[in-house]
């Protein structure tokens, strides 16, 4: 989480909201992606932290199918991201604040452990949540 947050605070100094997140292989020894939200600096509505992690963690292991990954994210994953997970079949997800307005995995939705999907990815909530949470309310409250 610590280099997800590192990821955040980047976000953060670009503009953007600071969201931060890692893939690590199966044995969560090696990072193979790291990506923090890019929407202002890039304009693509798309660029969210996880969105860029497993497209740049895909990239790297020249496969789409993430199996045996971990997604460290500092904030709950959005629906857009959720189905992303899904397709990329990212066994586990960790994340640490929850997104009561938005998320998707588990607080307002719970798309990644929907029963009618073909993958279902474990999820860990709340990991450094007070640290995650205290970056994005630090940033609003700044603007």
């Amino acid at each position: 989480m610590r280099l997800a947050l590192d990821e955040a605070r980047a976000a953060a100094r670009g503009g953007d909201v600071p969201v931060g997140a890692v893939v690590l292989s199966g044995d969560g020894t090696t990072v193979l992606a790291a990506g923090h939200n890019e929407r202002e600096a890039t304009g693509d509505p798309t660029a969210h932290a996880e969105v860029l992690a497993i497209r740049r963690a895909a990239a790297r292991l020249g496969e789409w199918r993430l199996t045996d990954c971990t997604l460290v994210v500092t904030l709950e994953p959005c629906t857009m991201c959720a189905g992303a997970i899904v397709q990329s079949r990212v066994d586990r997800v960790v994340y640490g604040a929850r997104d009561d307005k938005a998320g998707a995995a588990g607080s307002l939705w719970d798309v990644v452990r929907d029963r009618r999907l073909n993958h279902r990815p474990e999820v860990v909530e709340g990991v450094l949540a007070a640290e995650c949470a205290g970056l994005l309310t630090d940033f609003f409250r700044a603007r």
